[in-house]
């Protein structure tokens, strides 16, 4: 049994535990999606660069197949897993495979007064957007810096440093910077629309 992991490149960042809805119509994804379907097995996406592709990336769970089309592309919905460094790529099938090495996070949890920050920074700017901010109590614990980045439209480049940090703790601090620096161009464009006659939105 080989232990190769299927692998889609994508220009987007999977994370931990965040949905991510896929229509896959290539011939080569077609089988590959189809096979990881029968054997009830993951596959892996790693962003795509021009370059090639990035190191690390996410285990991608086949959640539903939401539509199925008459020539065999496929409307999936899949979520994220577990993340993984990218050891050597195998060009023998149709789509990429690489043997990975998954990668697991330093013991400790960030401390609540900084899981408490990022949570209203998180807030401010869903509210800044007209949306709604998700209870602390429906997201899984060792998940919440994910899932605050995976809930929002950040910078890819921002998305794949987190991918790759061991630490929840040091994944949260980074949030917290990155939000503080976002927060202040959110607010005055937020401001001048509102100024303008808009309804507030973002």
């Amino acid at each position: 049994m080989s232990t190769l992991l299927p692998i889609f490149p994508l220009d987007v960042v999977l994370l931990p535990g965040v949905p991510l809805p896929l229509h896959i119509f290539e011939p080569r994804y077609k089988e590959m999606v189809t096979e990881c379907l029968d054997q009830k097995k993951p596959f892996g996406v790693v962003r795509s660069k021009e370059e090639g592709i990035a190191e690390i990336g996410c285990t991608a769970e086949i959640m539903a197949v939401t539509k199925k089309h008459s020539d065999g592309r496929m409307d999936i919905v899949t979520e994220g897993r577990e993340r993984f460094e990218v050891m050597q790529l195998n060009h023998e099938r149709s789509f990429l495979r690489a043997e990975v090495l998954y990668l697991q996070d330093e013991l400790g949890s960030a401390a609540a007064e900084k899981i408490s920050q990022a949570l209203k920074l998180h807030g401010e700017i869903l509210s800044l957007a007209g949306a709604e901010p998700v209870a602390l109590s429906e997201i899984e614990g060792s998940k919440i810096s994910f899932h605050l980045a995976g809930s929002l439209p950040l910078d890819p480049d921002f998305k794949q440093t987190l991918l790759g940090m061991k630490s929840e703790t040091e994944r949260v601090e980074a949030i917290i910077s990155y939000f503080e620096t976002i927060l202040p161009n959110l607010r005055r464009t937020v401001s001048v629309r509102r100024k303008s006659g808009g309804n507030g939105h973002v």
